[in-house]
């Protein structure tokens, strides 16, 4: 039986933020901008190694838009494209739509939370509020996840990420194939993740 204990996602985070979308009026803000800017529309239960919009160095300067570092867990938390999330592998700014996690590394991998946060999509969902179907930062980091030991939390990943390569090197056809590794890589990600209840 693995050791685990159940914790909140907010317990495992050492830092958190949102972004901001500077004055679109302003062009001053998005002209030759070299800062990349991650949009919802981007968070696609992916890795985001390179985004096709842009923001000046005066745009951080004189808006909420900030800088976040690498490896961060990203949560859409607006409308049709909240509770997915990603992981950004590049240093980036973006909107307020993204709340930005990072993973305090002495106790959880980035990459293990963010399998967790995939695996809780459902249940994310199901906490939509509003007209739009929005969610907030307390109801994300309030998600329970199981977590193991860094060195479990190591074999998950490294199961879960073979699984992931073998369905995008196949994505250049074999639609069925992709959809069957698809399926097989959710009911291992799933199994995986899923610990035994602990007696009280």
């Amino acid at each position: 039986m693995f050791g685990y204990v159940l914790v909140e996602l907010g317990d495992i985070v050492s830092e958190k933020s949102s972004g901001a979308t500077p004055n679109k009026a302003n062009n001053d803000y998005y002209k030759d901008g070299t800062i990349p800017w991650i949009r919802t529309q981007d968070v696609k239960f992916n890795e985001i190694r390179e985004v096709d919009s842009f923001i000046t160095e005066k745009a951080v300067a004189e808006t909420a838009a900030k800088w976040i570092p690498q490896n961060c867990v990203i949560v859409a938390i607006s409308g049709a494209t909240a509770g997915r999330c990603a992981i950004n592998k590049i240093r980036a700014t973006t909107n307020q739509h993204c709340l930005n996690l990072v993973i305090n590394e002495d106790i959880a991998l980035y990459k293990y939370v963010f399998y967790c946060v995939c695996r809780s999509y459902p249940e994310l969902i199901s906490k939509k509020q509003g007209a739009r179907g929005d969610l907030n930062s307390s109801l994300i980091l309030s998600t329970l996840i199981p977590l193991p030991s860094l060195k479990e939390q190591e074999r998950i990943v490294s199961i879960l990420d073979r699984f992931d390569r073998l369905c995008n090197d196949l994505s250049a056809g074999l639609p069925a194939e992709i959809e069957a590794r698809k399926k097989q890589y959710e009911f291992y990600r799933d199994r995986l993740l899923t610990f035994p209840k602990k007696e009280n």
